[in-house]
């Protein structure tokens, strides 16, 4: 497997994961009208414009936010997971790193795909200087739950609302780490 920055180039595979790993990960937690009316396509222009904003140090457009990174796993010539992070994007957080996005295709789920990624996380936010992060995970969502916390990322009990498309609101979770050298 090779962890590696993503390139404008590789915004399909990353849109594919997006979309079939919200698919997989998030039926029963978030209104399946929203889940089916994602689009591969529209993901894809989506990272294609993010990873060239992020590449020249800009935040993407219409946020309001620091610009962050992302990494890419690839197996066998496929994309099959990727992460975002960079400075916390909440209200005093700029001080924290936030790991803000990390997702494995289901067909990698269990398979270290993730625990690439957290480590190659964990890792640019230490060279990014900041000793502490933080991760929001969706309510409900065990699995994730249990590999942040096998990582030692910790719930700290603070929760948020956030929009789901036009659905529901989501209740998020935040989870925490000290981010001492050697640390995944």
């Amino acid at each position: 497997m090779i962890i590696r920055a993503a390139r404008v180039d590789d915004a399909r595979g990353i849109a594919e994961v997006h979309v079939d790993s919200w698919r997989a990960a998030y039926v029963g937690l978030i209104d399946q009208r929203v889940l089916d009316a994602q689009s591969v396509d529209a993901r894809e222009s989506m990272w294609a414009s993010w990873i060239s904003r992020s590449d020249a140090g800009l935040p993407p457009i219409g946020y309001n936010e620091p610009a962050h990174r992302m990494l890419v796993a690839i197996e066998d010539g496929r994309i099959v997971g990727w992460a975002t992070y960079g400075p916390g994007r909440d209200d005093g957080t700029a001080h924290l790193g936030e790991l803000a996005g990390l997702y494995a295709h289901p067909s990698a789920w269990s398979t270290g795909v993730g625990h690439a990624l957290i480590t190659g996380v964990a890792e640019g936010l230490r060279e990014a200087g900041f000793d502490a992060a933080y991760l929001w995970v969706l309510h409900g969502n065990d699995r994730a739950s249990r590999f942040y916390e096998r990582h030692g990322w910790l719930a700290d009990g603070t929760e948020k609302t956030a929009d789901a498309g036009g659905a529901t609101a989501l209740r998020e979770l935040r989870h925490t780490k000290r981010l001492s050298e050697g640390s995944a």
